[in-house]
C-alpha cells in the first residue's frame, strides 16, 4: 500500500498483520480522497480534526494527514495493531498530530474539550455488524462535532440502516465496498 496524495504521497504503508485486519485499498482511498477533494465538500482535510474508528493500520487517517489534515485521533483496540502504527506514524514524522487511543468504537472514552472530529473515517470489520453502534457510541462519547461528516465504509451489500440522527448524502460503490457519506441530522 502506498499513501496517494498530499505530502507523503508515493510513501509505502506497511499493514500489519492480525484476524480480521482489512486495510482499505489504495484505490478506495485514491476514491475517498479525490471525492472529498473535488466534491460538494472540497475544503474539508484543511486543518481537519479526524477521526480514523477501527484505525488499524491508519491508512485512512494518515491519508487525511498527508492531505492537509491538522490532527487525527486513531482509535484501535487490538495493542500489537497499536504498536504497528506508533511505529509507522513515527516513521513517517507524524506523531506531532496524532493521538493514539487503545479502546473500542462502539463504547469508546468519552471525547476531551476541543477533540471531537470534523471528519469521521469509519471502517469496521466487513459483516461485523459493528458499524451502527460505533456510530451511535462516538456519537454518545462526543466524537461528532455537530457539523461533521462521517464517511462508512462497509460492504456493498450490507444495507444496515443509519441510527437515528444521521442521514446518509452519498454513496459511491468501489468494487465490493461502498463508501457512504453521512451527515448528522
Amino acid at each position: 500500500m502506498r499513501i496517494s496524495g498530499g505530502r507523503l504521497k508515493g510513501r509505502r504503508l506497511d499493514a500489519p498483520s492480525a484476524p480480521g485486519l482489512r486495510p482499505s485499498g489504495d484505490r478506495l482511498r485514491q476514491t475517498l480522497f479525490n471525492i472529498l477533494a473535488h466534491g460538494r465538500h472540497a475544503g474539508i482535510l484543511d486543518g481537519a480534526r479526524v477521526l480514523d474508528a477501527f484505525a488499524g493500520s491508519g491508512a485512512l487517517g494518515i491519508e487525511a494527514l498527508s492531505r492537509g489534515a491538522a490532527h487525527a485521533v486513531f482509535l484501535e483496540q487490538d495493542r500489537g495493531v497499536l504498536n504497528a502504527l506508533r511505529a509507522t506514524l513515527a516513521a513517517f514524522d507524524l506523531e506531532e498530530q496524532a493521538t493514539i487511543l487503545a479502546g473500542d468504537a462502539t463504547a469508546p472514552p468519552t471525547a476531551s474539550a476541543g477533540r471531537a472530529a470534523t471528519l469521521v473515517l469509519l471502517d469496521p470489520p466487513y459483516d461485523s455488524g459493528l458499524s451502527m453502534p460505533a456510530l451511535a457510541g462516538l456519537d454518545r462519547a462526543g466524537w461528532i462535532t455537530r457539523d461533521a461528516l462521517i464517511v462508512l465504509e462497509a460492504a456493498a451489500r450490507d444495507r444496515t440502516p443509519l441510527p437515528p440522527g444521521f442521514e446518509l448524502e452519498d454513496a459511491r460503490r468501489v468494487g465490493d465496498s461502498e463508501l457512504r457519506f453521512i451527515l448528522r441530522g
